[in-house]
Parts: C-alpha cells; structure tokens; sequence
C-alpha cells in the first residue's frame, strides 16, 4: 500500500497499534495491563470532544476526525455520553471530571484549565489501575511517569513567575517525588534542578540544562531522555516468561516504535538531516 499524505501514514500507525492492542487484549488474563497503555487516548478523545462544543457555540464545526479508536472506551459510546450528557456511564472518572471540564470553560473559558482537569483525571487513573494489579513493576513504572510529567510541568512553568501554591495545582500525585519537594524547584535556576535531585534516578535527565545550551532545545532532549527512562523502569519484565509487567513493556515499545516513525516522518517532511533526527529518536528495548 501507498501512503501518500501525513495523514494516510498516522492511520496507518494507528491501525498497527490498534491491532497489537487487540491481540495483546485478547489472551491476556488481566486486560487491566492493556487498559493502562490505551488510557492516555481516552484522555485524548474526551478532549477532543469537549474542544469541539467549544467550537460549536463559536459556529465552527465539530473536529470527530481527531478522535481515535485507541483508547479503552468506543467512540461512539463516548460522543452519545458526552453530547447527550449522560456521564455517569463513563469510566476511570470521567463522569465527575467532564462536568468539572465544562464548569471551568463556562466560567474561564480557558481551554487549558479544562485540560489541567482531565490531565489529573488521566494520572489518577493510571495510579487507580496499577494499584489494583498490584505488580511491583507496573506501579514502578507509573511512577516514573508521574514523576517524569511532573518535571516537564515545572520546566514549562519555570518559564513564567509562578509560586509555589499554584506550581502544585498544576501536578499529580502518585511519583517518587512528592509535590512538596518538587515545587520550590519554580523558583530556582533550571541550571540547579539536577543537582537538587540528583538523590533520585530521574534527576540525572536534568543535568544537561546546567550547560547553557537553548532551552527548548534542553526540553526536546529531556523529553527523549525521559521516553528512555520510562522505557528502562519496565525493560526487565522481558527477562521473566511469566512477567505481567512485560505486557506493559511489549506495549510501551509499540508506542515508542509508533513515536520514532512520527518523528522520521515530520522531521523528514521538514528537511532535518539525517544525524539530527537520530538525535531524536527513542531507544527501543
């Protein structure tokens, strides 16, 4: 088959996760393992429809193109819920934060304090579930993406003059690090955040930004680092034949397989030399 369009090549790798999210969901005893890695576009979905009655009261038309068939929840299930506002048939907490998202946009109409809503919905749920399987691995594993989000929110707010108190509202509980450690980082120099966590594995991501070079080069580069780092957290499940966490891991790598082609693909498109886009390219495990 020809792919011809941006578009053609992101439903083509979408169809190749949906595929190993189907198989992989299909033998497993505990589906929850699959439900962990398909969260993030539920997330992505529910937003996707609330920006789009934003748009409508604008008189703009709905964007349901947007929508993936990735996530947990069907999508048709979901639009019916959302437009006919029966939430309480939603999962993971989406029937109090949805409400929570509209009253927000009603009284802001900040997109962005909607989002920070389904965000904390999305890590919530993430902590929820890996407590539930209770597997030592997969909770670890959550936690260095709590922890590692969290550093990327504070490296984008480091940017603004932002105190303490609203830094937090901004993080999610359930990492390594606990917020009160992480927020008076706000209000130091990047330049020292690595050496002030240098106590936990995910601050050596941070040391790069003590060397001066442009910032948001700095933060393209973490959020490499920080895929690589997440990816290591799970990595020895594949030694264990009987390992539930190396469903998680098989996953995880599907996703940062998908994440390389993508960034191939634009970078590409764009005319980046070959040695800068293996410069962004994650490891695969």
């Amino acid at each position: 088959m020809e792919l011809k369009s941006p578009l053609e090549f992101d439903r083509a790798i979408e169809a190749e996760l949906h595929h190993s999210y189907t198989e992989i969901g299909a033998f497993v005893p505990d589906r929850e393992l699959v439900s962990l890695l398909r969260l993030v576009y539920d997330v992505h979905n529910v937003k996707t429809l609330l920006k789009s009655q934003f748009l409508t009261v604008r008189g703009e038309k709905r964007r349901l193109d947007l929508l993936t068939s990735l996530g947990n929840i069907d999508t048709d299930k979901l639009i019916l819920a959302i437009e006919g506002e029966e939430y309480w048939e939603l999962p993971y907490g989406f029937n109090q934060a949805i409400p929570e998202a509209l009253a927000a946009w009603e009284q802001t109409h900040n997109a962005l304090a909607a989002e920070k809503i389904l965000d904390g919905v999305y890590f919530k749920a993430l902590r929820e579930v890996a407590a539930k399987l209770g597997m030592e691995r997969v909770e670890n594993w959550v936690r260095c993406r709590i922890d590692g989000e969290n550093l990327k929110t504070l490296l984008r707010l480091s940017r603004i003059d932002m105190d303490h108190g609203t830094a937090a509202s901004f993080l999610h509980e359930g990492g390594s690090l606990p917020i009160n450690r992480l927020t008076p980082l706000v209000t130091e120099p990047v330049e020292n955040w690595g050496r002030l966590l240098a106590f936990a594995d995910i601050g050596a991501l941070l040391a790069p930004f003590s060397e001066g070079e442009s910032f948001n080069s700095l933060l393209v580069q973490y959020e490499k680092e920080l895929d690589n780092f997440i990816t290591g957290a799970i990595a020895k499940s594949r030694f264990g034949a009987f390992e539930p966490g190396n469903v998680v891991r098989y996953l995880w790598t599907k996703e940062i397989e998908a994440k390389n082609l993508r960034v191939v693909l634009v970078s590409v498109a764009n005319g980046v030399e070959k040695d800068a886009i293996r410069g962004l390219l994650r490891d695969v495990r």
